[in-house]
């Protein structure tokens, strides 16, 4: 089944394969406890090639949208989620050889409730104005495991089959008219 996120020039680039232009996957991950050394908000952006990456993100991105960001070289893999009918579509992400900044911010990540968003991005060597793919697929990032060598997590899409209808949950502190 096509997949109609997917931009013209990479629907290309996959049925043709030219060997002038190379398919450059991203993964983003990001966090609010992601932090930088003067206490912004970042995220960590890699790039499975041997070099680092410059490139714009989509005008819509949650960090730095249409700014031009560096993705850094690193060895991962994953396996995009199949275009079907199942419930929550999952993935596993592994990356490889990674850094003790990265450590560090899954640690941190580690001792809050919130969840770790990861974002797919595809680029063309030839065209970094923008992802290949719009939108890009966003996973949030669920059983992470970290050793020496490698961080793996599984990552799903938003499971909206088991979210609460209305969103709003009703309490006595919020609405005390419940309480008797």
């Amino acid at each position: 089944m096509p997949d109609p996120s997917l931009s013209q020039a990479i629907k290309e680039a996959y049925a043709a394969a030219p060997s002038d232009v190379v398919i450059l996957h991203t993964l983003e991950l990001r966090h609010p406890s992601f932090v930088d050394d003067d206490g912004n908000t970042t995220a960590i952006r890699v790039v499975r090639d041997h070099a680092d990456l410059t490139a714009r993100l989509e005008s819509g991105a949650p960090l730095d949208g249409g700014a031009t960001v560096t993705f850094v070289a690193l060895a991962f893999d994953l396996s995009l989620p199949p275009i079907d009918t199942a419930p929550v579509p999952e993935i596993t992400v592994t990356l490889d050889n990674v850094s003790r900044e990265i450590i560090r911010h899954l640690d941190a990540a580690v001792a809050t409730q919130d969840k770790i968003e990861i974002t797919y991005r595809p680029f063309l060597s030839t065209d970094k104005e923008g992802p290949q793919m719009d939108p890009p697929i966003t996973l949030v990032l669920t059983e992470v495991e970290a050793n020496a060598l490698q961080v793996t997590g599984r990552a799903r899409m938003l499971d909206v089959g088991n979210k609460a209808f209305p969103s709003e949950t009703y309490t006595a502190k919020r609405f005390p008219g419940l309480a008797r």
